[in-house]
């Protein structure tokens, strides 16, 4: 059995209407899907993915957030590995994702077919090796706002099967998530947050603070182009693999004033000893909707790079010094 050292006391927050009390932080398995499907992060060693997820444990993260889409399924299987022979009071919770498939041409489709929910789901269970999923997610709506009635009530009937605890959505906005509590309850909605997109401040999270629904937010260092180490040779050289490699963020004209925020970061940060990273994510977490945020690493040294985080507390006149070098 792994046996992992106790870094002490690790704030927590309730999600939502759950039972769950997570960190503050928690570790996402996007990029732990390797290279061979459309939104992959170039190649990935499985024995460095596992090791990142030892690390985050034992730096204190009790949640991990994954997803049937990540590499195909592949990113939960290399989750179970990493959790095989972690004792029961040191196992973190798992979250994952159904509602997005592969399609014909490659890439993937929405889907909230009932009957492919529930295929989702046994196949993410015997993935996961888990008898149940700590929290089960929509990953994408439809287009069609009604689609939500089915598949939605379906993710319901997981829940009083057992075969998931919590419930959850991802990407959905106001009229999204209110179709879906009309049918039950939304224990956590998962929104792209970060420096660099802040639409959700508008109307979403506001709507969700007012009912009680947990947020944990993906993608606080803008996919790693917040974290102190992109740099304009960097993104130029990112494999076709990479999804990022087509993400107008990373190129110009907008990589110049992305580099430049970081540099603004960077600043803060020597402070309080916090690299640029933990700097970005402390900003996601100093907004009072946000329950925790979801961080990926892709080696233990990444981990080590950000989780720092969840202890960082910057001032009123940090955070507005920082939002003065928001690109617009």
């Amino acid at each position: 059995m792994l046996v992992f050292v106790s870094m002490g006391n690790v704030e927590k927050r309730k999600l939502g209407n759950s039972d769950l009390s997570i960190t503050r932080l928690g570790f996402g398995a996007w990029a732990l899907g390797g290279a061979d499907w459309k939104f992959g992060w170039g190649p990935q060693d499985d024995a460095e993915s596992v090791a990142a997820i030892r690390r985050a444990i034992e730096r204190g993260v009790n949640w991990i957030d994954t997803a049937a889409a990540y590499g195909l399924g592949h990113s939960e299987e290399v989750v179970a590995r990493a959790l095989a022979g972690v004792g029961a009071s040191e196992r973190p919770y798992v979250f994952t994702k159904c509602a997005l498939v592969p399609d014909a041409s490659g890439g993937m489709t929405e889907s909230l077919d009932p009957a492919s929910l529930r295929r989702e789901c046994e196949a993410s269970l015997r993935r996961l090796q888990v008898d149940t999923i700590d929290l089960y997610q929509i990953h994408w709506p439809t287009d069609r706002i009604e689609d939500i009635d089915a598949g939605w009530a379906t993710l319901a009937d997981l829940k009083r099967e057992g075969k998931v605890r919590w419930i959850g959505v991802s990407n959905f906005d106001v009229a999204e998530l209110q179709r879906a509590q009309a049918i039950a309850p939304v224990t956590s909605l998962q929104p792209p947050y970060s420096l660099i997109r802040r639409e959700v401040e508008t109307d979403i999270l506001p709507y969700v603070r007012a009912h009680d629904i947990g947020v944990i937010v993906y993608s606080p260092m803008q996919s790693g182009l917040l974290t102190g180490t992109m740099t304009r040779e960097r993104a130029a050289a990112l494999p076709a693999s990479d999804w990022r490699s087509r993400n107008p963020e990373f190129q110009e004209p907008k990589l110049s004033a992305n580099l430049a925020l970081v540099e603004r970061l960077r600043a803060i940060g020597a402070k309080h000893g916090a690299t640029p990273g933990e700097v970005a994510i402390a900003w996601t977490l100093s907004n009072p909707a946000v329950t925790g945020a979801i961080v990926g690493a892709r080696t233990p040294a990444q981990v080590d790079g950000w989780v720092g985080a969840a202890e960082l507390r910057l001032s009123a006149a940090e955070l507005a010094e920082i939002e003065g070098g928001v690109p617009a």
